[in-house]
């Protein structure tokens, strides 16, 4: 059996396709199953899924941008008129050669060349939306899949077809929900002190957070132990960044780290007692299933502005605190982590409404989907 996956490239994209595939390993052990994956390049994503087993192949990939400009309009153009068309005709004859038993996206603008491809070669295709509101490449995707699995409740999830929809959550990891405190503590080498905060940016960190989290720095590690993802792109200077700000002594209290990979995150998130993140349906049903208080920033640039809802959705119970950019001021943002942590009751029934919201099994429901479907 071969089962093909594609995606638009992003790690919000890739790391439920591993949770997925490892999922599929564990239920069929049957040595004819091979993984195969085609979409847009990128380094990081083709060499998480090369661990995995799953075969890369590289196509072009282009997508419309909506936001209005001469430079906008020119790339659409080229996009349009070159490299969507070159993207199908590469997916056509790799997909035609393959004749895999089933294509599963993850959706983004890098999946609709294998998508169109593999429904012109007539093979079953099954998509999964991550966010509350489907973008533009999932809205076309959709005319074009047997089944939508959805992240968010089928009932606020937009645009598709009811009867399309099987509401699973988003698959994650679950070798990331597995790691335990005091190991944590120390391969992390914090104190034990102080509450712990783990701050996450996103697969790509988050500047703008970056920055008003060095202007109250020192304040934050009087209160509290901070692991800070800062991104790839930032770690150097948010590391100088931080040598002057922090007090003598209070050195230690700090780890940043570029980008947290599978092993460090299952530390971080088993040693924090509150995480403040993006909005990405990853991380907020990563959160979810740990059962961790915690504040989400959206990112006011997400398509659709996505992120926002999908905060407000998960947050709308009482599981999470939203704070829109704009009003993410540094002094605002230290007095509500004080506050909550004063609020003891309120961390208390924060956990336990996440782990109400969380559906740690998506993975897992997803893989014997597809298993029994291929028996069939």
């Amino acid at each position: 059996m071969k089962i093909l996956f594609t995606n638009g490239g992003s790690g919000g994209h890739i790391f439920p396709i591993i949770a997925i595939t490892r999922e599929i390993k564990k239920i069929y052990r049957n040595q004819d199953l091979t993984f195969h994956y085609i979409g847009p390049k990128d380094d990081f994503g083709s060499s998480l899924l090369s661990k995995e087993g799953i075969q890369v192949k590289t196509i072009m990939a282009g997508k419309i941008r909506r936001y209005i400009g001469i430079k906008s309009f020119f790339q659409n153009i080229i996009d349009v008129l070159f490299k969507i068309p070159i993207g199908i005709i590469q997916s056509f004859w790799y997909i035609f050669i393959l004749a895999p038993d089933l294509i599963f996206s993850k959706g983004g603008y890098g999946s609709i060349p294998g998508v169109f491809s593999g429904w012109l070669l007539r093979i079953p295709i099954f998509l999964h939306e991550s966010d509350i509101i489907a973008g533009l490449a999932n809205r076309i995707l959709s005319k074009f899949s047997l089944e939508i699995f959805v992240s968010f409740p089928a009932e606020k999830t937009k645009p598709f077809p009811k009867e399309k929809m099987i509401s699973v959550g988003n698959p994650i990891r679950t070798e990331i929900l597995e790691g335990k405190k005091e190991e944590a503590r120390k391969s992390l080498k914090l104190s034990g002190i102080k509450p712990v905060i783990l701050i996450l940016g996103g697969s790509q960190g988050a500047q703008r957070i970056n920055d008003k989290i060095l202007q109250i720095l020192a304040d934050l590690l009087r209160n509290f132990e901070v692991i800070h993802q800062t991104g790839s792109k930032n770690f150097k200077s948010v590391q100088s960044e931080s040598k002057v700000v922090i007090p003598k002594g209070l050195e230690e209290y700090y780890h940043p780290f570029p980008i947290l990979e599978e092993k460090t995150l299952k530390n971080a998130y088993a040693a924090s007692d509150f995480i403040v993140s993006r909005a990405g349906s990853g991380s907020i049903f990563e959160i979810a299933a740990l059962g961790k208080p915690s504040i989400l920033i959206p990112l006011p640039e997400a398509a659709q502005n996505h992120q926002l809802k999908n905060a407000y959705c998960f947050a709308e119970n009482g599981t999470s605190i939203v704070i829109e950019e704009l009003n993410f001021t540094p002094h605002f943002f230290l007095e509500k982590l004080k506050y909550l942590f004063s609020e003891h009751q309120t961390m208390r029934e924060m956990s336990e409404k996440a782990k109400n919201f969380s559906k740690p099994k998506a993975a897992n429901i997803i893989a014997e989907y597809i298993v029994e479907y291929l028996k069939q």
